[in-house]
């Protein structure tokens, strides 16, 4: 199914090449292609790990031998998906010059003022963060919760990488403008090298480049920094079949017998791991990262928007884009009825298609949508229902 929006086609549903959201066989695909290709890439890799989140390898194996696609009949994304909608949203309204107190306004206005989901908000670090704002707390002083350095930043920072496309540090800057709302140190550093990387691969940067831009805006001694040079270094080396290697990539970042699965420098290290051994293959990347485990919506998702915004949209499975539809609000009321390819149009400007050559960041730097008030949908996108919490009419 395909919607026009403003003289632009926002791809739906699996659209493949050839429509206008293709790229064509061995044409380099445009800037809103790979912006589709990241968020629904993001999308695709949530839905296909939610159901192995908190799981071991082992336990994967007793129970669907090796994950190769959906293992539910109504496959939908978590919060990862939601959060990335919400900050997708904020980003195009405010673009370069977002701020702390519009996020903080927005986490108030979204999510914390309004009644939640079956999921309350999400993981431990939303659950601390909105903890905080409730009790009338502000940022930076929100982000003070045990859960600080958790993924839950890294989830949501694939939008920074589309809309600062080519501009890795520019990524991580407004990555982190959204995070000390809810995150500190390593939290921080896990959404800036996922939003850096994205950023570099929507540039059509190569694998290793895009880690090396991940690298580039983290502190060489982190936490984030040591976790994904392990995990890449051991995906780099060749092993006698995939699950082999899958181990070794585990085994160089995770903390055996630690009971939390959502430390930001270890998903982020799975990720990155997970999308160099697959060299930057769709489907392999994510796949990788859901049969090892741990936070695997979170690190699929990662792998599958690194992995999207590198070849766009059209190296998705058909059958899997075509499952991912508006999110369900399961987490955050307010996202309900959004699609993440109405953000990724959002995030690209009218032209993107015909920007390739261009210089890398010259082709995706939209203003937020013009004449809207604050937290209004933009025109032609799929506005929350009427009947939602928190619902802007």
């Amino acid at each position: 199914m395909e919607r026009k929006t403003d003289s632009r086609t926002v791809l739906r549903r699996g659209t493949r090449p050839g429509g206008p959201a293709g790229h064509g066989e061995g044409a380099s695909p445009g800037i809103a292609d790979r912006a589709r290709g990241a968020l629904l890439g993001l999308a695709v890799g949530d839905a296909l790990g939610a159901p192995a989140e908190n799981m071991r390898p082992s336990e994967i194996r007793r129970r669907w031998g090796r994950v190769t696609g959906f293992v539910s009949d109504d496959p939908a994304g978590t919060d990862d998906t939601e959060y990335a909608i919400f900050s997708g949203l904020l980003l195009a309204r405010h673009g370069s010059a977002l701020t702390v107190s519009h996020v903080e306004r927005a986490w108030h206005h979204w999510i914390a003022d309004l009644d939640e989901g079956p999921f309350r908000g999400a993981g431990f670090s939303e659950r601390g963060t909105l903890e905080n704002l409730r009790r009338g707390l502000a940022a930076p002083i929100s982000a003070q919760h045990r859960h600080a350095w958790s993924d839950g930043l890294a989830m949501r920072a694939a939008p920074f990488g589309v809309f600062a496309a080519g501009r890795p540090v520019e990524a991580a800057r407004l990555v982190a403008v959204d995070g000390r709302v809810s995150h500190e140190g390593e939290g921080i550093y896990g959404g800036q090298a996922v939003a850096a990387g994205v950023a570099a691969a929507m540039a059509g940067a190569g694998p290793a480049s895009v880690v090396a831009a991940a690298l580039s805006v983290v502190p060489m001694d982190s936490w984030t920094a040591r976790s994904l040079r392990r995990a890449v270094t051991a995906a780099q080396r060749s092993y006698p079949d995939r699950p082999a290697g899958e181990r070794a990539v585990r085994s160089a970042v995770v903390i055996g017998g630690y009971p939390w699965t959502d430390l930001a420098p270890e998903a982020v290290g799975l990720a990155f791991g997970a999308f160099t051994a697959a060299r930057g293959d769709f489907r392999t990347a994510v796949l990788t990262a859901v049969n090892m485990g741990r936070d695997a919506d979170t690190t699929a998702a990662v792998a599958g928007a690194l992995a999207g915004a590198l070849h766009g949209v059209s190296a998705i499975p058909e059958d899997w884009a075509s499952a991912i539809g508006p999110v369900r609000g399961s987490c955050l009321p307010s996202m309900r009825g959004y699609h993440v390819l109405d953000i990724a149009e959002l995030l690209t400007p009218d032209d993107a298609d015909d920007a390739r050559g261009a210089p890398p960041g010259t082709a995706a730097e939209p203003p937020g949508p013009a004449g809207l008030s604050e937290y209004e949908p933009a025109d032609g996108v799929r506005a929350v229902p009427a009947t939602a919490p928190g619902a802007t009419r």
